[in-house]
């Protein structure tokens, strides 16, 4: 599971590079919360980044291109997908335990 983590980090930590951003997930402290908020985090600044290019290619005030926009968008669908895989395993991860008999 840890290598999991240590590679689901290193590709958010490649994403958040390729786009300049000052953005960087920490690695695991053994602490799920910290770990949930820099994911979370890191999936908001996705969005974020998103959404900048999209105002920038309406009001032309940079040379963005539609493709970098497009690209930006795609990004940011695709760190919400995962976090919503992240979550539904949790969830059933959760199921399964409070169905275990003691």
């Amino acid at each position: 599971m840890d290598s999991i983590n240590n590679s689901l980090i290193h590709q958010i930590q490649s994403a958040t590079l390729e786009n300049n951003t000052d953005f960087q997930v920490k690695a695991p402290n053994n602490n799920f919360s910290s770990l949930l908020n820099d994911a979370i985090s890191a999936v908001n600044n996705t969005h974020k980044i998103a959404g900048k290019a999209i105002n920038e290619f309406e009001t032309g005030k940079s040379d963005i291109t539609l493709a970098d926009v497009m690209i930006a968008r795609s990004k940011a669908g695709l760190a919400s997908d995962a976090a919503i895989q992240v979550r539904n395993k949790a969830i059933e991860g959760y199921k399964e335990i409070m169905n275990m008999p003691v």
